[in-house]
C-alpha cells in the first residue's frame, strides 16, 4: 500500500447528518486523569446543568460521572448549538464547582470524544455501557449503587423516515 492508498485515509467527520435531532454519545476526561468528577457538588452541578437544557438547546439523557472522565448522551436542538460550544460550557460549569471545592484548574483534557448513535439500539448499547463504566471499574458491584449515574431526559432516536 502506498501513502496515495485511499483504504489508509482516516474517515473524516460527517458534514451533514440526516437525522432530525441526532443523539451524541460524549465522554471528556480530566487532565492528567484527576479524580475530580465522582464528587456529590460537581454531580449537583452536572444535574442543574442539565435540568437547565432547554435554554441552552442541549439536552442530556443517560450519563454516568467517572472519578476521571465522564459519560453522556445528549441531543441538540436545531439551534445554533454546536457540540464543541456545548462541551465548553458544560465543562466551564463544572470547573467551577471543582475550583470552588479547592483544586486548581486546568481541570479537563482538550476536547472530547464524540459519536453519533445510528439507531434506537444503538442507544440502547450505549446506555448499557455507559450504566455498566463503575462496575467494570469495580467501583461498585451493581449499576444502581453508583451514586452519579442518572438519566436527564428521556431521549429517542428519531429518523427521518
Amino acid at each position: 500500500m502506498t501513502a496515495e492508498d485511499p483504504r489508509r485515509r482516516r474517515v473524516g467527520r460527517l458534514s451533514t447528518i440526516y437525522v432530525r435531532s441526532p443523539v451524541y454519545f460524549l465522554t471528556a476526561c480530566t487532565r492528567d486523569r484527576q479524580e475530580i468528577v465522582a464528587a456529590e457538588p460537581v454531580h449537583r452541578t452536572f444535574v442543574e446543568y442539565g435540568e437547565n437544557g432547554a435554554a441552552r438547546g442541549a439536552w442530556i439523557g443517560a450519563y454516568v460521572l467517572m472519578p476521571d472522565h465522564l459519560h453522556l448522551l445528549v441531543s441538540l436542538d436545531d439551534r445554533d448549538v454546536t457540540l464543541s460550544v456545548f462541551m465548553k460550557s458544560l465543562k466551564n460549569a463544572l470547573s467551577q464547582t471543582i475550583r470552588a471545592a479547592g483544586t486548581p484548574s486546568p481541570h479537563w483534557q482538550k476536547g472530547f470524544f464524540d459519536h453519533v448513535l445510528r439507531s434506537g439500539e444503538s442507544y440502547a448499547q450505549k446506555w448499557n455501557y455507559v450504566r455498566n463504566n463503575p462496575v467494570r471499574a469495580k467501583l461498585v458491584s451493581h449499576p444502581e449503587d453508583w451514586p452519579y449515574l442518572g438519566e436527564i431526559f428521556p431521549l429517542e432516536y428519531l429518523s427521518d423516515r
